[in-house]
C-alpha cells in the first residue's frame, strides 16, 4: 500500500481543475492516525478553496487534495494502547490544506480530530456530519448559547450547516425561525423550526422582529442578507456570521445598529463531535444526505453544491467499507 487514488488539483479555478490521480499514501507521524476513507463530505469551503478563495492562501505546494470531513476505518493508530484500534470505524474532520484532504482513499489526521462513528449511521451518512455539525454547534451552542425563551433566526436552514443548526437550537429550547424555500418548509418544521419564511416570496425583515440571535449562514453575498438581518435584532442582540469572506464589515455595521456581532470559524474537535454522536445515536439529531457521488465525480459534486439548492449534505463515496 504505497499509492492511492485521490482527487487532486494543480491550481485553483473552476470545477474542471479537479482530476483523478494516483498519489503516495500519506505518512503518519506523531499523534496522527492513518485512516482508510470510505466517504468524504463536500462543503462550501471546499468550493471556495478550489476557486481561489476560502483557505487557498494556505496551500503551500501543488498538487493538493481537498476534503475536510470523512468517515472511514482506522489503519494505524497513533500508539498501541490507544482506545481507537485498527479496524475501528471513525469519523472526523481534518485540517485542509495543512494536511491532505479526504478526497482520497487514505488520510492522516490528529487523534484529537476524530471520534467513533455512530453505529446508527452508514459511512456515507457519517461523512456528512463533522464539518457542518461542528460549525452549527459552535455557532448555536458555544457562541449563541441556545436556551429556552430565546428567539433565533437561522438563515439558509435547509443547507448542510443550517439543518444541524435548527436541530441544535430546537434541542436546547430556542424558538427557531428559519428562512428557506417553500419546497423545504415542511422538512424544516420537522427539524424543529417553529416558523419558516419563504425567502422567494417574502422579505424576512417584514415578517419578524425582536430577535435575540441571528445565525447568518449567508452574509452579504446574496441580497444583502447579513445587513438586512441587523434590523430584526432587538437592541443588544447578537448576529453570528459564519461564511468566510461573506461580510467584511460585519463588526462595524453591527455596532452602528446597536447590536453585537461575532464571526465563527470551526475547529475540528473530536471531543465535541463525540457529544454530537450521542445526540445522533439517541435520535435527537439527524443528518440528511441529498446527493452521493463517486470519488471520480468530485467535479460534479462541486457543481451541484454551487447551484445553492442542495438540501442537507453532498457526499463522495470514496471506497468500500
Amino acid at each position: 500500500m504505497t499509492t492511492m487514488r485521490a482527487i487532486i488539483m494543480d491550481s485553483t479555478g473552476g470545477a474542471d481543475v479537479l482530476r483523478v490521480a494516483n498519489v503516495d499514501v500519506p505518512t503518519r507521524v506523531n499523534a496522527e492516525f492513518l485512516v482508510k476513507v470510505v466517504a468524504a463530505g463536500v462543503n462550501p469551503i471546499d468550493v471556495k478553496t478550489r476557486s481561489g478563495k476560502g483557505a487557498s492562501a494556505a496551500i503551500s505546494s501543488w498538487p493538493t487534495i481537498l476534503g475536510n470531513d470523512f468517515s472511514g476505518i482506522v489503519v494505524e493508530s497513533s500508539y498501541e494502547s490507544h482506545p481507537l484500534k485498527p479496524g475501528d470505524e471513525v469519523y472526523g474532520m481534518t485540517m485542509v490544506p495543512r494536511l491532505g484532504g479526504a478526497y482520497a482513499e487514505y488520510l492522516t489526521v490528529p487523534g484529537m480530530c476524530i471520534a467513533r462513528k455512530p453505529k446508527s449511521l452508514s459511512h456515507v451518512e457519517a461523512a456528512g456530519v463533522p464539518l457542518a455539525a461542528l460549525t452549527a454547534w459552535g455557532a448555536v451552542v458555544d457562541v449563541a448559547k441556545a436556551h429556552e425563551g430565546q428567539r433565533m433566526l437561522i438563515h439558509a436552514g435547509a443547507g448542510g450547516v443550517g439543518h444541524f443548526a435548527i436541530q441544535f437550537a430546537s434541542f436546547f429550547g430556542s424558538y427557531v425561525i428559519a428562512t428557506g424555500s417553500s419546497r423545504n418548509e415542511e422538512w424544516l418544521r420537522e427539524l424543529g423550526a417553529r416558523e419558516v419564511i419563504d425567502y422567494t416570496n417574502s422579505r424576512f425583515e417584514d415578517e419578524v422582529s425582536d430577535i435575540d440571535v441571528v445565525i447568518d449562514l449567508v452574509g452579504n453575498v446574496s441580497d444583502n442578507t447579513g445587513t438586512r438581518s441587523l434590523s430584526v435584532l432587538k437592541p443588544g442582540g447578537l448576529l453570528v456570521n459564519v461564511p468566510t469572506g461573506s461580510w467584511p464589515t460585519v463588526a462595524e455595521d453591527a455596532a452602528a445598529a446597536g447590536v453585537r456581532a461575532s464571526g465563527f470559524r470551526v475547529s475540528p474537535e473530536g471531543s465535541t463531535l463525540a457529544v454530537i454522536s450521542r445526540l445522533i445515536e439517541s435520535g435527537d439529531v439527524k443528518v440528511y444526505v441529498d446527493q452521493v457521488f463517486d470519488l471520480e465525480e468530485a467535479a460534479s459534486a462541486h457543481r451541484a453544491l454551487e447551484t445553492g439548492h442542495t438540501r442537507g449534505k453532498v457526499v463522495l463515496k470514496v471506497s468500500d467499507g
